[in-house]
């Protein structure tokens, strides 16, 4: 391992242990909601590790994560059959869809995995999608602007 992918793995995991972090905090200690779900982990890989990648750009993070939640949710709420059938439907469904709408992101492909097997409610939208992503993109702003120097996002649209 070179010098440079060294400095760039450590960076890249402890600021995914501060946006995480963050995140855990919000959720488990205070009162304002979920703000955490598991794919966001795979978000910190792009967002820090390769935050040149066109997958890593706030577009992609935000539409990626909401497009595949949607999918999720709509498939709890009107596809009355199995997980076994609906959990493969959403996740093909919610990988389509960012792929002709543009954004795609690949830590956003397990959302419907997530909320099918938790049979959530519209709300999940809001918290932890919404708002959890909101929060990554501040902080995938923040540090990559203003730690790693780099021209973060690379576009907004």
């Amino acid at each position: 391992m070179n010098k440079e992918n060294l400095i760039r793995s450590i960076y890249a995991g402890f600021f995914s242990v501060i946006t995480i972090g963050i995140l855990t905090f919000l959720t488990y200690k205070t009162e304002y909601g979920i703000f955490l779900i598991a794919s966001f982990g795979s978000s910190m890989v792009l967002l820090y590790g390769y935050p040149e990648s066109p997958f890593a750009q706030p577009k992609n993070i935000f539409f990626g994560h909401l497009v595949t939640a949607i999918v999720g949710v709509l498939c709890v709420n009107f596809i009355p059959l199995p997980n076994y059938i609906v959990i493969p439907f959403g996740v093909g469904l919610g990988v389509a869809l960012m792929i002709i709408l543009n954004v795609t992101h690949p830590p956003a492909g397990g959302n419907p995995i997530i909320i099918i097997m938790g049979s959530v409610s519209y709300d999940y939208l809001i918290y932890p999608v919404i708002t959890g992503v909101i929060i990554i993109l501040i902080f995938g702003v923040l540090i990559n602007r203003f730690i790693f120097r780099k021209n973060y996002p690379s576009k907004w649209i």
